[in-house]
Order: structure tokens, then sequence, then C-alpha cells
């Protein structure tokens, strides 16, 4: 996995890339948005789960004028949190983006990926990306329940089916 440091993009490419459930695969680049409403009371990521292949890079763009926010892997080399991507892939952590900023991850390893935002993590602001197919490389279980997060969080992410099925998945 190779991490990017953020950059700035324009705010005209922002407005013309978008994801469909037919496109994703063809993408060198899946764009995730990072989204809020303007009184900050609700915030997330846009798709908050997509399917990948092994190779493909995402980037994370703050398009929330009012917040700052990050994409942090669930890893224990992020102050201590639970393993929740492969053992072999390489954490990160975006720091904090800025409107307009973005962050890039290309990801090689196959698996499940599960990520935050370190503020809003309690406001559910959480990810999922599967690469490749998981059930092919020993398979993925759901973490147990004691894995020190929040119930709010464990809810927040769509499940690995649904992924699997959709490709990309959107909050409702």
């Amino acid at each position: 996995m190779t991490v990017a440091r953020r950059d700035v993009l324009g705010g005209g490419l922002l407005a013309a890339l978008s994801l469909s459930r037919r496109d994703v695969w063809a993408e060198n680049v899946v764009e995730i948005k990072m989204q809020g409403r303007a009184d900050g009371s609700h915030v997330w990521f846009d798709p908050i789960g997509v399917l990948i292949k092994p190779g493909q890079m995402v980037r994370w763009i703050n398009q929330n004028p009012g917040n700052s926010h990050t994409t942090t892997a669930y890893h224990p080399a992020n102050f201590g949190r639970p393993l929740r991507i492969p053992e072999a892939a390489n954490s990160w952590d975006s720091d904090y983006l800025l409107p307009d900023e973005s962050f890039s991850v290309n990801f090689t390893e196959q698996g499940v990926y599960d990520y935050y935002c370190i503020p809003h993590e309690h406001a559910g602001m959480v990810g999922r990306i599967i690469v490749g197919k998981p059930e092919a490389h020993g398979g993925w279980m759901e973490p147990v329940a004691a894995s020190g997060l929040p119930d709010e969080v464990l809810k927040a992410f769509p499940t690995v089916e649904e992924i699997m099925a959709k490709r990309i998945v959107r909050q409702a």
C-alpha cells in the first residue's frame, strides 16, 4: 500500500467526479467525499462502502466547508485502535484535512479495510473498503463487539455482503 500526502483539488474537478456501480472498477482512482451539514450536526463519508480491485487508489476529499476531517485506518499504530485491516497491509492516517484538501492510499493487499474520522468517529463517521475478494484469501469475519468500538460505530459500517453485492454503498 502506498500513501500519498494530501493535495488540493479544484472545486470544478470535484463536482465533475462521481462513482457509479459500473465505473468503479474502471477508474484508477476511486474518490470518497468527506461531507457534512452546514450546522455540523451530521458528518459522513460518501460512499461509506466500496469494492475495489487490488492496485486501485482511493482518494478522500474534504468537501465539508465547515469542518476538518481525517481518514484513519483502524490499526494499533493509530492510537492503539483495534486491527480492522489486513495484517499485511500498511496503516494510514491523513492527519487533519481542511476543506478542499485530499489524501490518497494505493491498496495492494486483498481484504477488508475499516477506517474512521478521528474527531467524528463517535458520530458514526466510518467507512469500509473491500479490496478484491476477501473470501478467496482466508475469508473475513466481522470482529466481535468486544473490539473496543462503540455500538454506534459498529452499526454504521455497511456489511461485507452488501458491499460485495452492490460495489458501492451510500449512507441511507
